[in-house]
């Protein structure tokens, strides 16, 4: 059978690229085709285009490259219809994907969307949109089933792939990952500041001014791996400060705490145990907009799983070097560390079992092979 996968940032790939690995064990023949990243490729997928060629954060991002988005948009179709799949599967990235669902329904391809959009976070009204277009849905977290039915639509709850990737992972032994990257012995803070250049460029500032204080901590920065280690290294003033890319599941092994970017990375960071501040802060008019169209109590997965507040969420005007610092000593001190990782066991157990890409990947499989 023949797959086209679309996926439009980091976490996207990370889930993509064990779904490619999930589809070529169920079907050993499995020609798949990727808009995702490395991991997609690495998995076995031909990658037709990198998602850092659609990074754009924002509502005024988007507008300011929307002839570029066009275009990217016209070579998808003409890409897929060339390939002609009979799966093509969408991973989040909802502003992207849909509009390729909605030609590729039109014309007649099977459509499966894996990690719904976060229409339950805004714009409800697309999920008419998603019944129209998309034949099956798969969701990985368990209050988006629940949404799902309140709008009469039946979709199929997998778990989160997060619990596959982390389990599958090898562990990293911490002296030799310290010697390789030429870290010392003092405890290490994880920051992850985000994947596209707009938000690193706005949060890793204010997270690195930690390291000023903190000298007895040595400050890692998960790289994202579309970015050039010239581009962090311009951010880059303090020594206690290293930047290592493609390895942010052995920075988290071994990580005190963590800064973490609101998205994906804050449920990695709580799977890992690993205590965390969230923060987020983005160009003024799009927060602005987000703020009139979102409707969430939180922004992190790890506190929207557990419809409570877990992890505090620095957010715009509240993301400052001096909120983030007592934020910071609470969460490498107890009780509230300590009551942190009591919760995030609570987390895990509310996600529910292993198995999301295998579970999706057999479906699909069945629905194209009737």
């Amino acid at each position: 059978m023949k797959y086209y996968i679309l996926a439009g940032e980091a976490s996207g790939d990370l889930h993509g690229s064990n779904l490619v690995k999930a589809i070529k064990a169920k079907d050993t023949e499995a020609d798949i085709r990727c808009y995702g990243g490395d991991l997609m490729e690495q998995a076995g997928a031909v990658l037709a285009s990198h998602y850092k060629d659609r990074a754009f954060m924002g509502f005024t991002e988007v507008i300011f490259n929307l002839f570029k988005i066009f275009k990217i948009l016209k070579n998808c179709k003409s890409d897929i219809a060339n390939f002609s799949p009979d799966a093509l599967v969408f991973i989040d990235n909802s502003g992207f994907n849909l509009r390729i669902a909605k030609w590729a329904k039109s014309v007649g391809f099977k459509t499966f969307y894996y990690i719904s959009p976060q229409v339950w976070a805004s714009r409800a009204g697309r999920v008419k949109l998603i019944k129209e277009v998309i034949d099956e849905m798969y969701v990985v977290l368990p209050f988006v089933e629940d949404f799902y039915k309140g709008y009469n639509y039946n979709v199929n709850y997998v778990g989160h792939p997060l619990i596959d990737a982390i389990e599958s992972y090898n562990t990293t032994n911490e002296a030799l990952f310290r010697k390789e990257f030429n870290l010392d012995n003092r405890p290490i803070i994880a920051l992850l500041p985000g994947s596209r250049k707009q938000e690193i460029t706005k949060m890793l500032g204010t997270m690195l001014s930690l390291a000023q204080k903190y000298t007895k901590y040595q400050f890692v920065i998960a790289g994202a791996p579309n970015q050039e280690v010239a581009f962090y290294e311009s951010l880059i003033t303090q020594d206690n400060v290293s930047l290592i890319q493609k390895r942010t599941y052995d920075i988290l092994n071994i990580a005190k705490a963590a800064l973490v970017t609101s998205g994906t990375a804050t449920l990695e960071t709580a799977l890992f145990k690993v205590p965390q501040v969230v923060c987020y802060k983005g160009n003024k008019l799009s927060y602005a907009i987000a703020k009139r169209i979102i409707n969430l109590k939180y922004i992190s997965l790890v506190n929207l799983v557990m419809d409570r507040e877990v992890v505090t969420e620095l957010i715009q005007d509240n993301f400052t070097s001096e909120k983030l610092l007592t934020e910071f000593e609470a969460i490498i001190n107890s009780p509230r560390r300590d009551k942190m990782l009591e919760d995030y066991n609570l987390l895990e157990t509310k996600l529910g079992g292993s198995g999301a890409s295998e579970k999706t990947a057999m479906s699909i499989l069945k629905s194209i092979q009737k």
